[in-house]
């Protein structure tokens, strides 16, 4: 199957400057393409991930493959997707988020063999040109009314813009007639978003390079949930791929909670399963939607794609926990990990009655209740009911030394810090 005809069952093509050229060319040979991400952050989240996917695709069918991290582009800021101007990083900022992104880009995509990715920083070939020569040699070469034109800056005019974030077409599109001209690339692929970039880019490809340049551009669709709210997102914000950012436990969770209307289209967007595989998990969508068989393999693929197989175990072994009530079987790590997000209270390490304990950390709000929910099994200790209102707290009990989780009730979990 040509690499076009993949991308088109996975309906992850937005557009195409030349969609018969790029498959005539991808027919006839292995080209260079690339994608970039600016240095924004430490980390990129869930989101930044969707057209590099479509690069390993390309990577996996004997395609070379380029990721540009934006050293330079990231001073400045892409204005696409804002309606006001971003505050700059300092030199030194953007220099620590260039090299957290390469590590893990390098993690997630670098592979043995011919078709490794390269990296590049575009930092490298930017800060060598001056002020006069960025006008003269490519400033001269973008009209104002084509670049008022596009969507990105149109949509900024109202608010303002700029003209430090309204030359940031001119800095891109200088990237790929550099990667044109050194690294042999024919195609620049990014989000829906990055259109009129890419087309900039090979505009200026085509004024320097004569009007047969072979170069091409695609772009990735919006991606949203069938709810229609923006992908990527949970209540407690963006998904991030450093699992110091977003847990292991938590990153699996997300893909394990997907909509049964969105899990068939995230199959075929992030993972590498065959088209049989995905077919076979519609049709379970469909016809025993209770088992969520599509969002378990999901949450296990994408897991153990950007965190490897050790930190996939471990978060199905917090999940199978967490369901069967079988808590003890957690180390420390896991039980921090799994209940990140429920109600904490914090104790001393000195002996006290389970009922004093549970009134003074202010998870029963008196003796009496306290009294009656033990005798009636209602809490549990570690995953074991607790039916002893003599009951001793000590430190003991906590897993690793560290924790205790008591449940009240069936649903109502606190995790309790021995200090």
């Amino acid at each position: 199957m040509n690499i076009m005809d993949e991308l088109e069952w996975r309906d992850a093509i937005n557009q195409q400057t030349d969609a018969e050229g790029l498959r005539d060319l991808t027919n006839q040979k292995a080209i260079s393409l690339y994608c970039g991400v600016d240095p924004t952050g430490d980390s990129m989240h869930i989101g930044h991930l969707i057209p590099f996917m479509v690069l390993k695709r390309f990577q996996l069918a004997g395609h070379r493959p380029v990721i540009l991290i934006g050293g330079a582009t990231g001073t400045i800021g892409d204005p696409s997707g804002r309606q006001s101007e971003r505050s700059l990083q300092t030199l030194e900022e953007v220099q620590a988020n260039v090299d957290a992104l390469t590590e893990q880009m390098k993690k997630l995509f670098i592979i043995e063999g011919d078709n490794q990715i390269r990296m590049v920083n575009n930092y490298d070939w930017t800060h060598k040109i001056n002020v006069i020569e960025f006008l003269r040699d490519y400033g001269k070469n973008f009209t104002v009314n084509s670049m008022l034109a596009k969507d990105v800056v149109a949509s900024r005019l109202e608010s303002g813009i700029s003209f430090t974030e309204f030359s940031y077409q001119i800095l891109q599109s200088l990237d790929y007639l550099h990667l044109f001209q050194h690294e042999d690339v024919q195609l620049q692929i990014g989000g829906s978003d990055q259109w009129g970039n890419i087309t900039s880019g090979l505009d200026l490809i085509r004024k320097r390079e004569g009007s047969e340049a072979k170069a091409f551009g695609l772009t990735i669709p919006l991606m949203l949930k069938a709810d229609g709210t923006k992908f990527g997102k949970s209540a407690g914000g963006a998904i991030w791929l450093d699992p110091k950012k977003t847990t292991p436990f938590e990153f699996y969770q997300f893909w394990a909670n997907t909509d049964d209307r969105d899990v068939v289209k995230h199959l075929k967007y992030f993972t590498f399963l065959t088209k049989e595989q995905i077919d076979d998990l519609a049709d379970k969508v469909q016809t025993e939607p209770h088992k969520r068989e599509a969002q378990k393999k999901l949450a296990e693929e994408m897991t153990r794609f950007v965190h490897g197989e050790e930190l996939l175990e471990q978060a199905k072994r917090i999940t199978a926990a967490l369901f069967s009530g079988d808590i003890k079987s957690l180390t420390a790590d896991e039980i921090e990990q799994g209940f990140k997000d429920m109600p904490t209270f914090e104790a001393t390490q000195e002996s006290k009655n389970i009922v004093d304990w549970l009134v003074d950390l202010g998870i029963e709000p008196s003796k009496r209740q306290a009294r009656e929910d033990i005798t009636k099994g209602a809490i549990s200790m570690n995953g074991e009911r607790v039916s002893d209102v003599g009951l001793e707290v000590t430190v003991a009990q906590a897993i690793g030394g560290r924790f205790i989780i008591i449940r009240k009730g069936k649903k109502n979990y606190s995790l309790v810090k021995m200090l």
